[in-house]
Formats: structure tokens, sequence, C-alpha cells
């Protein structure tokens, strides 16, 4: 039944007395008509004030981060403070980890006539994919659709609001939302050339990411994360996987780190590989990186909450103890089987660990983390150590070791260990979580293997992967950029 609104109520009131004053003993049907309508008009003119059980009820809903009770009267509107500016501030650390974390990471890692050539990536990659974001990339991973790709509906950015909410959560920004997801659109590729470093060129790279995200990324975010999704175990109760990846396990780490395998087997090693050294330039740019993307992480994985709630707390405790956790594991295997405890072992432990837990940062608990540290710490250490060498690929800077195996990994320890203390969302999809889990590793790996070789051969034969001879000897900073990373005189 309608709940009629005091002044609703008055104007019936008014015209039923006015109606007894005229003479009238009852109530006609046109009467009532003229009632009926005039209540809607005065609704209309002059909603009532909300109540104080609604202003609560609302106050409640966003403390707790939770859905507004639909159809109640409110002063409330627009993204919450709070839960918002948490946001916004999870998108800038995401920033912060591709610029200037992993351009100090990954440049620190290759040798000095390429460090300028890896900054260009990074940030060649951050201009182009935020064009191609609002263009229409956005719109295909968010917006209607089909199962596997979205439509066109919301391309630049048309029909958003900065005041609208409900995009991606309860209280956050629609725009807030769209950025926040375009800073791991910016990640994911850069994350590819890690293993393909000091030997492609720049244009090819460019080609590369711009073909590889309509055809890889817009899709499998699209199929994990949008509320239609293949692979939305949350969110779409008719999803052919019901799989979850709480930042990225699949969509980022997976992508890339298969994606980096094959190109970089495709690309061919760098001149000299495994003949002559090819140390790091400079190990303290690689940490002052790792060190950067270890606080972006935060934003990347807390930042998945989308709100300053528990669930935030819970990703942001446990990715914290599983990459400090790992870094410190790796070392220590390192030490045992090497002989010493390297910088670069403990760098490369602490992003696996962060590699690893992405995934399930608030889907697990604490204990749990610390179990997938210590295996953090170990598979990857022995795929980067060992697996490389066997099979003899140049992934010059183990994105394939971190990034592929430990996200393959970590999405499917998402099976095994998510619970529901952590994660009320977690009780209905754990019958077979973890067969789902390895079905969407799966078909993450095909897509990326796929794609990325037709990709690659499509780029070598219309502008060319691969820098000249000439051109990979001296350097590639100077041949493809006219600049210098270090000038001493």
């Amino acid at each position: 039944m309608k709940k009629y609104t005091i002044p609703s109520r008055l104007a019936a009131v008014a015209l039923a007395a006015g109606c007894v004053l005229t003479g009238g003993s009852a109530f006609s049907q046109e009467t009532v008509t003229t009632v009926t309508e005039t209540i809607a008009v005065v609704e209309t003119v002059a909603p009532a004030e909300p109540t104080v059980e609604q202003r609560i009820a609302d106050l409640e809903a966003y403390v707790n981060n939770g859905a507004r009770t639909p159809d109640v009267a409110s002063k409330v509107s627009g993204p919450g403070p709070g839960h918002n500016a948490w946001q916004m501030a999870s998108t800038a650390l995401v920033l912060f980890m591709t610029l200037p974390g992993l351009a100090l990471f990954y440049g620190g890692l290759v040798r000095s006539k390429n460090v300028l050539s890896v900054l260009a990536m990074t940030l060649g990659i951050a201009g182009l994919v935020t064009i191609l974001w609002f263009l229409c990339g956005y719109s295909l991973t968010f917006s209607g659709g089909s199962a596997f790709l979205g439509d066109l509906a919301q391309a630049c950015f048309n029909g958003m609001k900065p005041g609208n909410v409900g995009a991606g959560y309860h209280w956050i920004s629609d725009y807030i939302w769209a950025m926040f997801q375009l800073t791991f659109a910016i990640i994911t590729p850069a994350l590819i050339f890690g293993a393909t470093a000091e030997r492609m060129k720049f244009s090819a790279v460019l080609l590369f990411t711009a073909i590889w995200m309509f055809v890889v990324y817009f899709p499998l975010a699209h199929m994990v994360w949008a509320a239609n999704g293949f692979m939305c175990g949350p969110l779409n109760p008719d999803a052919g996987i019901k799989a979850i990846d709480f930042a990225g396990g699949t969509v980022v780490h997976m992508s890339s780190g298969w994606s980096a395998l094959v190109l970089c087997i495709i690309l061919g090693p760098r001149l000299g590989f495994g003949k002559q050294p090819m140390a790091p330039h400079s190990m303290v740019l690689c940490m002052i990186g790792t060190g950067m993307l270890f606080v972006g992480w935060f934003g990347f994985n807390a930042g998945s909450a989308l709100g300053a709630d528990a669930i935030a707390s819970n990703a942001f405790t446990t990715t914290f103890l599983c990459a400090a956790t790992a870094g410190f594991v790796w070392a220590m295997v390192e030490w045992i089987t090497r002989g010493k405890p390297s910088v670069l072992g403990f760098c490369s432990g602490i992003v696996a660990g962060l590699v690893v837990i992405t995934p399930a940062a608030g889907f697990v608990t604490p204990s749990s983390a610390m179990i997938m540290a210590v295996a953090a710490g170990i598979v990857p250490f022995f795929a980067v150590v060992y697996l490389k060498k066997m099979i003899g690929y140049d992934d010059a800077l183990d994105t394939f070791g971190v990034h592929g195996v430990g996200g393959t990994m970590g999405a499917i320890l998402t099976g095994v260990f998510a619970s529901a203390e952590a994660n009320s969302v977690v009780e209905g999809l754990k019958d077979g979580l973890l067969m789902n889990q390895i079905l969407a590793s799966v078909l993450t790996i095909v897509l990326s293997v796929v794609a990325t070789a037709i990709i690659a051969y499509i780029v070598k034969f219309t502008i060319g992967l691969r820098a000249s001879e000439e051109v990979e000897s001296t350097g590639l900073d100077t041949a493809e950029h006219g600049e210098e990373g270090y000038l001493l005189d």
C-alpha cells in the first residue's frame, strides 16, 4: 500500500471537508479522482521531508558501505565523501605504481644505455591507453553488451556525471570508478614489455599495445568484472564460469605474464644473451621502484573493495603480510641455493608476493595470506632462476616468472583459501570454486597466448618488432629517443 505524505493527507482532508460543506454526503467517483490527482500534484510540488528514521538508515548504509534503501526519501545524494576520498586516493596510488614505481623498477634492471627506453615505454602507454579508455575502452569493458564484451553506449563517457554513483559501487562517483579502472588498464600492458626490454622498437610497443587492449584486456576485464561478465561469479548469477578475482590476478597479472612469454619468444633473445653479462645497471633504482610498487599496491588491492570498509582493511592486511613475507622467503631461498641473499631477490620476492595475493586479497584471511606468501617466495623463484634457463627464453626482467607463474598460482590458490570469514560473497560461490578458478585461469591463458601470437606477427610483418642490431648494440635511448639517461663527463 502506498504511504502518503502529510501534505497529501491534508489535501485529501481539505477536499473531503469541502465536499461536506457543499452538501455532499459521500465521496463520488469524480471526487475520489480529484482527490487522487491532487495528491499526486501536491507530492510532486512539495515532497515530504525525510524522517529521522530514513536519514539514519541512509547514514547507516553509508557507514557500512552498503546499498541505500530504494524508494526512501533522503537528502543524501551523490558520492559519499569518505568512501569516494579513499577511492580517489587509491586511484592515485595505482597510478603511482606505474609512474614512477614500475618505471624505476624496470628502469633499474636494464643496462644504462636502455634506461630511458623503459621510461618512455611507461609514459607512452599511459597516454595511449588513457585515450583509448576515454574513446571506447571503458564502455567496452563495463557498458552492457554480451557476456564477453561490452558495447559503445558509454563511449567518450557518454551519459556519465561526476555526481552519479552505482557504476562501480554505492558511494563512489562514476567518474572516479572509471579513473580507478583506467589505472589498471595502464599498468597491465606496461608489465608485458619487461620481457622484451632492450630490443623492441618503441613504435612496435605502441602498436602492439593498441591492438592488445582491444583483443585481450577489454574483453577479459569485462568477463571478470562486469555485472554480466562470463567469469564474474560475484555479480552474474548466469556466469558460465563462477570465478572470483578481487583485484586482477587473471585480468592484470596472468594476461600480461603469459603474453610476455609468447612475445619474448617471438621477438627472440637479446644480442649476446647467455654469452655476455647483462646485469642491472642500478639496483638502487630497482629497490626504490619496488618500494613504490609496494606502497602503491595498497591502492590496487585495498582500493578494490570500493570503499573504506572492513573488506578494504582485510585486503590491506593480507597484501602487507604476503608481500613482506614473500620478499623474505625469496631471499632466504636464494641464500640457501646460491650462497647470498641479494637485493634483487628481496625485490623480486616482494613483487611476487604482491602478485600472488592480488586475486585473493579481499577473500582470504591473514593466516591464509601467510601460507600464500611462502608459496610466492618459492615457486616464482624457481621459475625465474631455473625454468627460464631450462627452456632458454629471454624474459629480460622476469615478467613471466613473476606475473605469469605468480598470477596463475594466486588465482588457483584463491579457490583453495577463499573464505566467507573474510568476505560473505564467498559463501554462495564456495562449492566448485577451485574448479572455476582453474577454468578461468585456462581461459585467460588461452586468450592471452593465442591473441598475443597473432598480434605479434601482425606487428612483425607490418612495421617490424625489433630494433636493428646496430641500434640494439648502441642502446635504444639515443637511437629511438635522442637522449641519454646519464651524461658522464
